[in-house]
């Protein structure tokens, strides 16, 4: 975006997005949720800006993007899920051995599921675009897909961290009353 008001706007109208945040002892499907919700307006602004979109086309942006997001949601749990059963038999716990053949199909057809949604997700956004906004589009997605990863990993950690100083601290503030 040109306009640095547009930008601001933009922001604006998203924020209302983070005012959802939790506090850091959430159950992990609430901090998942405002994880997810963070990453994606992080992402269209991000986009909108690549592309030099209006206000109105980077909602409409979000709103396709949130659609694939809820379809994607599922898969990769799936994905997880095969992961927690792999890493379970890899450190040797003996009840998961048996499934482990079924995690790493399972694991593979969800990631096939994924990319196949995000080619999906790129037509379906490029389709109205020029080429140079489609290569810019195309260009963004691969590298915000590393990005947004990595990001996920560090407020996933960042989270775990949050929740560890809050049980210490409720350890030692149940200790402490009870030395009175």
């Amino acid at each position: 975006m040109k306009n640095p008001i547009r930008m601001a706007v933009l922001t604006l109208s998203l924020l209302p997005v983070l005012a959802l945040a939790a506090p850091p002892d959430a159950p992990s499907p609430e901090r998942a949720e405002r994880m997810e919700k963070r990453v994606r307006m992080m992402r269209v602004v991000g986009l909108a800006e690549a592309l030099e979109l209006e206000p109105e086309q980077a909602l409409k942006l979000a709103d396709t993007m949130r659609q694939f997001d809820e379809r994607r949601r599922p898969l990769r749990q799936q994905v997880r899920e095969s992961a927690k059963v792999l890493k379970q038999a890899a450190s040797g716990d003996a009840s998961v051995q048996s499934q482990v053949d079924q995690a790493v199909q399972r694991a593979f057809d969800a990631r096939a599921q994924l990319a196949s949604l995000d080619k999906e997700m790129y037509q379906t956004l490029a389709k109205d675009l020029p080429p140079q906004q489609k290569a810019r589009l195309a260009l963004f997605l691969a590298r915000n897909q590393g990005r947004m990863k990595k990001m996920a990993k560090g407020m996933e950690h960042e989270g775990r961290r949050e929740r560890r100083q809050h049980q210490r601290m409720r350890r030692m503030q149940g200790a402490g009353g009870a030395q009175d």
